[in-house]
Formats: structure tokens, C-alpha cells, sequence
């Protein structure tokens, strides 16, 4: 074999031995990147409103349109009246109008108007150990009936005034009460709802 044909073998090993070797590190680059790419479910955002179907057990979506967790504002026990009562519920300032979602699923227990909450609506959870109370609406969504069923996210009415809101004090004020089974949509131990909106999760 002369010499240039022992080039041309060496060659053409060198350049098989090369592709042979680039095929094999082709699958673990691959399996590094989508390793790379792939989320870590320790950095999972939370659910915001109407994300999903939620329950006890999970975390509150955000019952007003548009409003992130991070505007949320915790103002349980702060003073009401010139400090006769402390105020029991999260208010979440919004423009008038603005829609108000189920922030978690349920029944509509009670459409109800009062001095104190004006135009409210009562949603009782599936296990009924919690009632979701929405306050000085402008008004209920089209169609919204006692009875119905709710999902998160699904519209319930749109941010007001009424009640003993003040007039332009344009907010959801957000109730939360610990129910047993048998009690009625008026009853319960009031629990401030901040927190679970916030981020943590509902007991069961």
C-alpha cells in the first residue's frame, strides 16, 4: 500500500472515529438543555383569578379584575365608625364598575341587600364549611340566581359604591366565614380572608 492510499484510510478513520463520537454526545446535550428548560416547580406562580377550578385545600384567586396579589392590602381589625367596630374582610380598591369573580367555586347561597353591604352576594364552598361573601356591588351580572353553581373567575357582579361604602369609595370589600354544614349564610366565625388571597392555602 503506497503512501498516499495509507493517508487516505487514516483518514477516513479519524473522521468515522469523529462522527462516531458526536452522535453519542448528541442525546445527552439534548437531555442537558431540556433539563436547562424544563421549570421547577418550586417557582410555579400561583393561581390568579380564574386560572382554576379551586377549593378548600388551595389557594383563593383574586376576586377583582385585573388586581394582582401584590396590590392586595391587609386591613382586618382596622377601625370603622370612629372606632366602634373593627372591619372584618379584605377591601380591594378597583374603578367602579369593574368586574368581581368567584375567587374560589361554590353555590350561590343568598343575593342580598343590606344598609351595611349594600348589594351582596353569599357563595357557599361544595363542603359548605365556608361562606364567600362580595360587598358593596353596583350590581349582580346578568342572569347570577341563587342556586347556581360558580367556578372561579366566573363574574358575580361589578365593584360599587352601596351600602355604607361612601358615596365614590369604589371597592370589593371580600369576606371570609368558617362555616359548619347546617349553618345559614348569615352565620359562621368570620376569618380574615387577607392571607388567603395572598398566597396561602385555605384550610380544608
Amino acid at each position: 500500500m503506497n503512501r498516499v492510499a495509507r493517508f487516505i484510510l487514516i483518514s477516513l478513520a479519524i473522521i468515522a472515529a469523529a462522527w462516531i463520537a458526536l452522535l453519542a454526545l448528541l442525546p445527552e446535550a439534548s437531555r442537558r438543555i431540556e433539563s436547562s428548560a424544563a421549570p421547577s416547580p418550586a417557582g410555579t406562580p400561583l393561581p390568579a383569578a380564574g386560572a382554576a377550578a379551586l377549593g378548600e385545600g388551595s389557594v383563593l384567586a383574586v376576586p377583582v379584575g385585573g388586581m394582582r396579589r401584590q396590590d392586595l392590602r391587609d386591613s382586618w381589625g382596622d377601625p370603622r365608625e370612629n372606632g366602634l367596630r373593627e372591619h372584618h374582610g379584605a377591601d380591594l380598591m378597583a374603578p367602579s364598575n369593574t368586574p368581581v369573580t368567584a375567587a374560589a367555586p361554590g353555590m350561590v347561597e343568598k343575593l342580598w341587600v343590606s344598609a351595611a353591604g349594600g348589594t351582596t352576594v353569599y357563595v357557599r364552598s361544595p363542603a359548605r364549611n365556608w361562606t364567600y361573601y362580595y360587598a358593596h356591588l353596583s350590581g349582580y351580572a346578568p342572569g347570577l340566581q341563587e342556586g347556581q353553581s360558580v367556578k372561579v373567575g366566573d363574574v358575580l357582579g361589578y365593584v360599587g359604591d352601596t351600602g355604607n361604602a361612601g358615596a365614590g369609595n369604589f371597592h370589593l370589600h371580600f369576606g371570609l366565614t368558617h362555616t359548619t354544614p347546617d349553618q345559614h349564610w348569615y352565620e359562621g366565625t368570620d376569618v380574615d380572608p387577607y392571607p388567603y388571597l395572598a398566597g396561602k392555602p385555605l384550610p380544608r
